[in-house]
């Protein structure tokens, strides 16, 4: 026994990490010389102390519980927090380790810090290591890796699960273009803190890379996880304060089990990846967990980005053109430029199937320019054929809107074709306009200054921008289908489109009504003084011999 007690002595002396013995009861009995070190406790200021004192106030109760639990198996601890003997507070992983008597209940309970594990003080912003991310501090994917990983083998022996949710900043990139990227750092720290303030302590928070966070959390139920996600959204939610500006965002956020989706840390970030894409495409600001056809899914969105990629290089995308007929004349006076795909394997591909990967992916952009060019150059060449020139409108996407060279790619399409900017006219929803709105002015500025149109597509469907609208600088509004529909029977909605046509006169704008269907519509429509009609009473989109053949000639 006392050979025992030196061997066991010694072995605490001599090992690195920091250790202490306590009873069953949590008393602390023993710690070693890299205790002291670590802590910069003296012997006589811990033995014979409750050991849970070095960690409240700064741990909940949950937790201390589970120290000194009854019967407990070896557990790890990725994070926790513990004090230092001059007040601060520290970072590190924890083993607790119990050792049973002959009845196989817990006599003494060993504590290790280890000591690669230490993260220094957590106030500190000096603490920049290998394996946690620089701008938040959190640990990185690699770090993030070895817990799940250590979490699973711990799952496997207790029968136990986790729970690996990754989150994304909803609309982050709006942070970034409105107030520089110096403030979209600061938010990454904010909601950094703010995840650690949330997560227990057997939890771990990371940084995956950009506006991308996770945290792996061992659960007993399912609902476990959706305590967690819940109080990361609730977090999130509040407002952040950036350059005096009070911003909102949110957090998408998918999350992945073990055993049941998956049986080792990239399995389980796959999942959670594809569950986060899925809250995202739902409007965001909610959680999904991952359902097993979504993996097939998700191939075959990488599968369609693929194909689309190609497609652009190959010219399988065409244009289809629906006219704009003035309804006192019914002379065909522009048109609106559609893609439509004709994949040579799949036939035609529907628009509603590739433009949203192509948002997501950002091929959008490309997709854009292209149909901008196209369009231009079909235009040009009706006009050099001696057609009566048209105004031909080309739709704009969010992310294509905001762009830098936007304006160069205008310039340049209109240059490269020789068409007169006037016969150009650009569609923009109210909603992208609205996030940044002094932003968004300057660059419809700038498209006028260049000669082209610009159009409000789906006006009164959106934010309703009725306090902004004399400040943009625009040349049509276009009345949603929503408001011809049953403008024949429906006295609500004849005077809402009553309202727009008038809006638009007082503010001396062209307004065009689209999802004219019906000859009531266009008697309605004809008879209250708007200005262009687009439909299927007049044409459906036609390709550019057909459109041709609807043009006066001069």
């Amino acid at each position: 026994m006392v050979e025992t007690e030196a061997l066991f002595s010694a072995v605490l002396d001599a090992t690195a990490d920091a250790v202490m013995v306590t009873d069953r009861t949590g008393v602390i009995r023993r710690i070693n010389p890299a205790f002291e070190k670590l802590t910069w406790f003296d012997p006589s200021m811990l033995l014979g102390k409750d050991a849970r004192e070095l960690f409240s106030d700064i741990n909940d109760d949950q937790f201390l519980g589970e120290l000194w639990a009854e019967g407990a198996a070896p557990r790890h601890y990725p994070q926790v927090r513990s004090k230092h003997a001059d007040g601060r507070a520290q970072v590190h992983a924890l083993s607790m380790t119990s050792v049973n008597d002959a009845a196989g209940q817990p006599s003494q309970f060993v504590a290790v810090i280890l000591s690669e594990s230490l993260q220094g003080d957590i106030n500190s912003t000096e603490a920049r290591r290998v394996g946690y991310d620089a701008l938040t501090n959190l640990p990185d994917r690699s770090i993030l890796a070895d817990r799940v990983e250590q979490n699973i083998l711990n799952a496997k022996r207790a029968n136990k699960s986790i729970a690996l949710l990754v989150m994304g900043l909803d609309r982050f990139a709006l942070v970034n273009d409105a107030l520089g990227y110096a403030a979209g750092d600061q938010m990454l720290r904010e909601v950094a803190e703010r995840l650690a303030k949330v997560i227990r302590v057997s939890d771990t928070a990371a940084r995956l890379d950009g506006d991308k966070f996770a945290v792996m959390t061992p659960i007993a139920a399912i609902d476990d996880s959706v305590i967690v996600a819940e109080k990361v959204l609730n977090a999130i939610k509040k407002p952040f304060h950036l350059k005096d500006e009070e911003v909102f965002v949110t957090f998408s956020i998918g999350i992945s089990i073990y055993p049941t989706d998956g049986q080792d840390f990239d399995d389980l970030l796959k999942d959670s990846l594809s569950a986060m894409q899925y809250a995202k495409q739902d409007g965001g600001s909610q959680y999904r967990f991952f359902a097993s056809d979504m993996n097939a899914k998700a191939k075959n969105r990488l599968a369609l980005e693929k194909r689309m990629r190609a497609a652009l290089v190959n010219e399988e995308f065409v244009l289809f053109y629906q006219p704009k007929v003035e309804p006192s004349t019914n002379r065909v006076k522009g048109g609106e430029a559609l893609i439509r795909w004709r994949d040579p394997v799949h036939g035609m591909i529907s628009p509603g199937e590739f433009i949203p990967v192509a948002e997501e992916t950002g091929l959008i952009v490309d997709i854009g320019t292209w149909v901008m060019r196209k369009a231009c150059f079909q235009v040009k060449a009706w006009q050099d054929a001696g057609y009566a020139p048209v105004k031909m409108s080309v739709n704009v996407s969010s992310m294509q809107f905001k762009a830098k060279d936007l304006l160069d790619k205008v310039k340049a399409a209109l240059a490269d074709s020789k068409l007169d900017a006037k016969w150009l006219e650009l569609e923009i929803t109210e909603s992208m306009l609205m996030n940044d709105v002094e932003g968004a002015i300057a660059r419809m500025q700038a498209v006028r200054d260049l000669g082209c149109g610009l159009s409000i597509d789906d006006f009164g469907t959106g934010y309703s921008s009725l306090s902004y609208l004399g400040r943009f600088p625009i040349t049509t509004l276009k009345i949603d289908r929503a408001f011809v529909k049953d403008v024949q029977d429906n006295q609500n909605t004849a005077e809402i489109a009553r309202a727009i046509i008038g809006l638009s006169r007082g503010l001396n704008l062209e307004v065009v009504a689209e999802g004219a269907e019906l000859k009531e519509h266009i008697d309605f429509l004809k008879e209250n003084g708007c200005d262009s009609i687009q439909g299927f009473f007049y044409s459906k989109p036609l390709e550019a011999k057909d459109f041709e053949a609807k043009l006066t000639k001069l």
